[in-house]
C-alpha cells in the first residue's frame, strides 16, 4: 500500500470514528428518509467522505447521507442544496463537515467550499469546520455553524428559520443575516 493510500485511509477512520458516538461501536446507525407508517425507518445512512464535486453534491442531496465531509477544498459554479431530511442521534440532522481529524477529534485540516449559493433545506443542518465562499439560504429550522467562517451573507426565508439560528463556537459569518 502506498503512501498516499494508507494515509487517506487513516483520515477516512479517523473522520468516522469522531462522528459516532462516545461509548457506542464505530457504526453509525443513522435513519433517513420518512417512516413507512410504523414508526420505522425506510433506510439507514452512514457518512459520506468524498473528495471530489459529484460526490459531495450528492451526498447533500435528498438521496444522500446525513453527514458531508470533504477531504478536500472543493469549488463549484452553480448552487448547492442540502435537502431531505435525516436522523441522527434520535433527531433530524445534517451535517457538512470541511474538515478531518485525528484520533482525539482535534482538526487536522480544514478545507473551503465555494459556490455562488448554498440552500438548506434539511432541519438542524450544521455547517461544521472551515471556511464556506458564498451566500447560505436558510428554508428549514436549526442551522448551525461550529468552527466555520462564512464568507457571504446569511438569507433566512422566514423569522422561524431566523430564531432558530445558532452561531456555535468559533463561527463567524462576514456578510449580513436577514431576513429575506
Amino acid at each position: 500500500m502506498n503512501k498516499i493510500t494508507f494515509v487517506t485511509a487513516v483520515l477516512v477512520l479517523t473522520l468516522l470514528m469522531g462522528c459516532s458516538d462516545s461509548g457506542s461501536s464505530n457504526a453509525v446507525d443513522n435513519t433517513a428518509g420518512s417512516t413507512n407508517g410504523t414508526g420505522t425507518a425506510d433506510a439507514v445512512t452512514t457518512a459520506s467522505i468524498v473528495d471530489n464535486e459529484a460526490a459531495f453534491r450528492h451526498a447533500l442531496s435528498k438521496d444522500g447521507t446525513w453527514i458531508a465531509a470533504a477531504l478536500r477544498d472543493l469549488t463549484f459554479t452553480d448552487e448547492l442544496v442540502v435537502d431531505g431530511q435525516f436522523v441522527h442521534n434520535g433527531g433530524p440532522a445534517r451535517k457538512i463537515a470541511l474538515y478531518t481529524q485525528d484520533e482525539d477529534q482535534s482538526i487536522t485540516n480544514s478545507f473551503t467550499l465555494t459556490a455562488p449559493r448554498l440552500t438548506v433545506r434539511s432541519e438542524n443542518t450544521r455547517l461544521e469546520g472551515g471556511i464556506y465562499i458564498g451566500d447560505v439560504y436558510v428554508e428549514a429550522d436549526g442551522f448551525t455553524i461550529i468552527s466555520a467562517t462564512v464568507r457571504g451573507n446569511i438569507y433566512f426565508a422566514n423569522k422561524q428559520y431566523l430564531s432558530t439560528f445558532k452561531l456555535g463556537d468559533q463561527g463567524m459569518v462576514s456578510g449580513s443575516t436577514k431576513i429575506k
